[in-house]
């Protein structure tokens, strides 16, 4: 390594500030050549790098960058275009006690870079101190600078432009959304009817198989996991293994190059963004919005003693949280290492710039924003008045999105479910607990000869989840602002819910001590999918019992499905848990790039049959309103209806009594929400969450009869007389109020008025 005493030659050429001064940051290609601007604002100067190729040692020529008010650094660039590669050298005060890091050896991307080429490699260059080349620990306390250059081993920004228009926003209504959530590389990686060489890439979600899924399906919105640029973790690269989720970000305004086609790939930087915008755009005139999970809570920069590839190099007090007594020393409350400091101006305002260019020149439609409590914390917690969330609420850009909390992070005060103003909607954990809890771990329960928990947890997430999300600083909020959901990319899928007691994470290398051990499942009986031998009970299990196990675990995930379905709030849905997709066990496959993690499209009866029903199911939610109301039920009686808007029976069909919500002699019960509000047919919903067949007497109602529609004991929806079209219900068993209907143990009915 060379020694810390080398000097900064600073670069001898000039070039004159940006032709619109400091008002866009970035690269943006204007007449004549193109604009550069970023933010430095402690900096004593920053260098234009600019580069021939791509190539790691490709000649550098280096540029002094012109200061204006505010910390930001211009240049116009004549002469140049799409396709330039470049970086940028910053120099100032080297004080890490300070939290200070500035350091012109080190070539840094541009916050705000659009296109990426070439990979940063995780070498001790890279960092701006001296750090042991093999363990990447500090050389030296206090850290010295590294004085060797980085730019070898450094990725390179590329300037693009958009020159074609993205078919306008489908615009789908919350009240009809269902949401899909999937990985751009393992949904496609074997997707029958996908050309191989458009298998696992943005042009693969695109093809006319896989759209042609997603409308079968019904779904209306795909939520992507991360495809913003990404960066692995050393920890990860040195076991072989990657960041397959992507929550590691390199880059907030570039995508993730590695999902883009080979063909793309070749062609830069440009031909890479061309088909993520064209993947957009085919979406959309299919009718299907696009929304993205978005990792603006931490970057892949690691913690205080991490690389600097970009970010910390501008200026690391500005962009990370640190702590006041030791400004060299990061808040980690994410877990990553860094927390990104939304104290800052120039962050919120590169946030609201990312989210604004993925809105208008992408397209997207909408974000996830993982942990998204950090981005309303200031030193003192969280607050729903951050100036972050009132800058969103007020942008007429991205009010207009589809915009998600994951309302929680690991930071003090982290878990704010319910909290989060309008016009944000929350992944409602606590439908999830209740759900599994409900359909899965109470049986496990009961099975032991436990009690368990009545319905009355089930009763308050069925009816959209008022207690956390019917007011948020004064404002009444609608149903749609709870996004219910069972399973999502982190955690068991539906059919391990359904078949593993505990985690199988060992390919994960961690010695199966990572991910979640209270996952709220249920194996039936038997662990994993495929056991001959149960070592519980110690002895071969027959054919017969395990065939008997199977059903009850795919009729526990109809259960589970159409409870989705006929929750007031916005479904969403895990990709492949419509056919019982398995990653045999593990519960955190966010370094799998592997066939864990990937679709297995091979699908056998049983899983045809899950399909179908899932398909049935999202059809009724969209054919009848009532399945999802807008507005939460208060249990009165409106003006013109002569039932309640919501009522919940015995099996007698005697009303549920304040005592019987907590008890567990009351797991068959009855739910009837009404029609009238919503121009529809009354819905009602039995559950047998009892280890015995149960009989129910239906109740009065507005006297009108009752079609049974669904019943998770059927394995398809003809075994009940639906048409093979989800069009005619007339097959359907018809019943009068008042009469009794049989119901299987383990259990859902679904009922709709007649005429």
């Amino acid at each position: 390594m060379e020694m810390a005493e080398k000097t900064w030659k600073p670069a001898e050429k000039t070039l004159p500030p940006a032709t619109a001064g400091a008002t866009f940051l970035g690269a943006r290609v204007v007449e004549g050549g193109v604009d550069f601007c970023v933010t430095a604002p402690y900096a004593s100067a920053v260098e234009l790098c600019v580069f021939p190729t791509d190539a790691p040692l490709a000649p550098e020529t280096r540029y002094q960058m012109n200061l204006h008010d505010g910390g930001c650094w211009s240049a116009f660039l004549p002469g140049a275009g799409v396709g330039t590669f470049y970086g940028y050298r910053v120099d100032g005060e080297w004080n890490p006690a300070r939290g200070l890091s500035y350091n012109p050896f080190k070539l840094l991307l541009d916050p705000y870079g659009r296109g990426l080429a070439g990979t940063a490699q995780h070498h001790f260059a890279v960092f701006a101190h001296e750090v042991d080349p093999k363990t990447f620990e500090p050389a030296a306390n206090p850290p010295r600078r590294c004085t060797m250059d980085s730019a070898p081993y450094q990725a390179r920004s590329v300037v693009i432009d958009n020159h074609f228009p993205v078919a306008e926003h489908p615009r789908r209504s919350w009240n009809e959304t269902v949401v899909y959530e999937l990985h751009v590389k393992g949904y496609t990686k074997n997707l029958p009817g996908v050309p191989e060489e458009l298998r696992g890439t943005y042009a693969g979600l695109a093809h006319p198989a896989t759209i042609a899924h997603f409308k079968k399906l019904g779904i209306t919105a795909i939520e992507l996991l991360p495809i913003h640029a990404k960066w692995d973790e050393p920890f990860l690269v040195d076991k072989g293994l990657t960041n397959y989720w992507g929550y590691n970000t390199l880059s907030y305004f570039t995508p993730e190059p590695s999902y883009a086609t080979a063909a793309a790939q070749a062609a830069g930087a440009q031909a890479i963004l061309d088909e993520v915008r064209g993947m957009v755009s085919i979406l959309h005139q299919n009718g299907i919005e696009v929304l993205l999970d978005v990792v603006y809570n931490h970057t892949c920069e690691g913690g205080t003693y991490g690389p600097a590839v970009s970010w910390r190099g501008f200026g690391q007090t500005m962009y990370y949280r640190h702590t006041n007594t030791h400004p060299r020393h990061m808040i980690n409350d994410t877990g990553c290492g860094n927390t990104v400091n939304f104290d800052e101006a120039r962050v919120i305002q590169m946030t609201l710039d990312s989210l604004r260019y993925w809105s208008e020149e992408i397209g997207v439609d909408g974000f996830r924003f993982d942990l998204a409590v950090t981005l309303g914390r200031f030193a003192d917690g969280f607050t729903p008045k951050h100036p972050f969330f009132m800058a969103v609420a007020a942008d007429p850009v991205l009010k207009q999105q589809k915009l998600i909390a994951e309302p929680w992070d690991i930071g003090p005060g982290g878990w704010q479910t319910g909290n989060f103003p309008l016009p944000w909607s929350e992944w409602n954990d606590r439908f999830r607990d209740t759900i599994r809890s409900f359909w899965l771990a109470d049986f496990a329960n009961l099975e032991r000869g436990w009690n368990t928990q009545g319905p009355n947890d089930l009763a308050t997430r069925i009816s959209g989840s008022i207690d956390f999300f019917g007011e948020t600083l004064g404002h009444w909020r609608r149903t749609r602002s709870s996004v219910n959901f069972v399973t999502a990319h982190d955690g068991f899928t539906l059919c391990d819910l359904t078949s593993f007691n505990h985690k199988m994470n060992h390919a994960n290398l961690e010695n199966n001590r990572d991910g979640s051990s209270e996952n709220r499942s249920w194996n039936h009986g038997i662990e994993g999918l495929t056991a001959t031998y149960s070592e519980e009970n110690g002895h071969d299990i027959d054919d017969g019992l395990f065939d008997a196990i199977r059903f009850a675990r795919f009729r526990s995930m109809r259960n589970i499905m159409a409870t989705l379905m006929i929750s007031a709030g916005t479904p969403m849905i895990t990709a492949g848990d419509e056919f019982a997709r398995t990653q045999n066990g593990n519960n955190n496959a966010y370094c799998q790039d592997s066939p864990i993690s990937w679709v297995n499209w091979d699908l056998s009866d049983s899983q045809q049959h899950l399909l179908e029903s899932v398909q049935y199911l999202i059809h009724l939610r969209a054919q009848h309103q009532v399945f999802r109301p807008v507005y939460f039920c208060n249990g009165l009686v409106a003006e013109g209806d002569v039932i309640p808007g919501l009522a919940w029976f015995t099996a007698a069909g005697q009303p549920m009594h304040d005592e019987f919500w907590h008890s567990s002699e009351h797991r068959l019960l009855q739910m009837l929400r009404s029609g009238k509000p919503h121009n529809d047919a009354d819905l009602l919903v039995v559950f047998n969450a009892t280890l015995n067949e149960g009989t129910v007497a239906l109740p009065e109602g507005r006297g009108k009869h009752y079609r049974l529609v669904f019943d998770s004991s059927w394995r398809v929806p003809s075994e009940g007389g639906v048409s093979a079209d989800f069009a005619d219900l007339s097959g359907c068993e018809v019943f009068a109020p008042g009469d009794e209907s049989q119901i299987e143990p383990q259990s859902l009915q679904i009922f709709l008025t007649v005429g």
